[in-house]
């Protein structure tokens, strides 16, 4: 294959991580404004589930040691187009690249982890509706 479709692919990659991310990030956010907003979309099953299902995967990633997928997949295809690996997980390399920020994967482990916690008190305190 041409260096310049593992490198699209590579690409592809990437905006479906920053995505999953969004949602991770972005589903907590907006859970918490529909329970004070009373928007009811946000008590749908699925959609919480969902996202508890997503920030799950990530926590047990980190506790087991596990690369993500993605950012391994990523990685192989920059290697096959000849580009740029990340010598650090993903969310650690945009961090350092966009923010100037670097921190150990330890601190990337606690952040996960109380986020997780996090969705789940969320669930808790602000349940799906059953149907």
């Amino acid at each position: 294959m041409d260096a310049g479709l593992y490198s699209l692919l590579a690409d592809g990659v990437l905006i479906l991580h920053a995505s999953y991310v969004l949602f991770v990030i972005g589903g907590q956010a907006l859970v918490v404004a529909g329970w004070i907003r009373r928007w009811t979309w946000t008590r749908n099953r699925w959609f919480r589930w969902l996202h508890l299902a997503a920030i799950g995967f990530v926590v047990a990633e980190a506790w087991l040691g596990v690369r993500c997928p993605l950012t391994v997949l990523e990685n192989a295809l920059r290697g096959l187009a000849g580009d740029t690996r990340y010598e650090m997980s993903f969310i650690g390399y945009w961090l350092n690249h966009l923010l100037f920020y670097d921190a150990p994967e330890c601190a990337f482990t606690t952040i996960y982890t109380l986020f997780g916690l996090l969705v789940l008190v969320t669930l808790a305190l602000y349940p799906p509706r059953r149907t």
